[in-house]
């Protein structure tokens, strides 16, 4: 009996090749990742460098901001010795005083705030109240010049020289504050900052007026006693 032909299948001696992998298309996908991933890193840093620098510069103009406030507290401090003193010179003007004293008071009652202020009528009131009295403080010390016993007295010509000394820093201060803000606010509307601002709401600082022509004007004094010998 013949044997029925063995049937053999044709894929069993066939090699079989793997598929290769598309190379091209997986480097393509991996080199699009690492770019996003690069460009995002760069990205957050550029946010991460213009943020800390606008903190930064915050930080700086709530200083110079404090500076200009520490100055008009040693004024402030000085003014009741003044006013006991020149309230010993024979028939000095009462009115002139009472300016003094008021104006004083009514600084005690529109201290700056602890935190920076950010609304320019909070800033400008408390900077009006200031000007006042150096306003009143200027008008006494140039009316203090027509009383010789004044001009004599130790005590009122040391408490003219500190009030002097402080009148010039507080002019310095204001300026150091005027060029901080400047820098401060200008870095909030220029890119990135614009946007890292627009994201950390960071926002402008109110900027000081310029300084009227009673600030520009330091409370002087002249004690001319080598004319006053001559003249004796």
């Amino acid at each position: 009996m013949d044997r029925p032909e063995r049937i053999e299948n044709p894929m069993k001696h066939s090699p079989i090749r793997p598929q290769r992998p598309q190379s091209g298309a997986m480097s393509t996908g991996c080199i699009v990742g690492i770019a996003v991933a690069v460009l995002l890193f760069a990205v957050a840093g550029v946010v991460m460098s213009r943020y800390n620098s606008l903190a930064a510069g915050k930080t700086v103009v709530a200083a110079k901001l404090a500076e200009i406030d520490n100055q008009y507290k040693r004024r402030y401090d000085l003014i009741p010795q003044l006013v006991e003193t020149v309230k010993g010179a024979a028939n000095f003007e009462k009115s002139t005083l009472e300016a003094v004293v008021e104006a004083r008071a009514s600084v005690g009652k529109v201290q700056l705030p602890a935190d920076l202020p950010e609304d320019p009528a909070r800033l400008q009131q408390y900077i009006a109240a200031q000007q006042s009295l150096g306003g009143a403080l200027g008008r006494l010390m140039m009316v203090a010049e027509q009383y010789p016993e004044l001009k004599a007295n130790n005590n009122f010509r040391d408490l003219q020289s500190q009030l002097e000394g402080t009148e010039n820093r507080i002019a310095v201060a204001r300026r150091d504050y005027i060029d901080s803000i400047q820098g401060y606010n200008k870095s909030l509307v220029t890119f990135p900052g614009n946007i890292v601002a627009g994201i950390f709401n960071f926002k402008e600082m109110p900027q000081l007026a310029a300084a009227t022509e009673a600030e520009r004007v330091v409370p002087k004094v002249e004690f001319e006693f080598g004319k006053d010998k001559e003249q004796k």
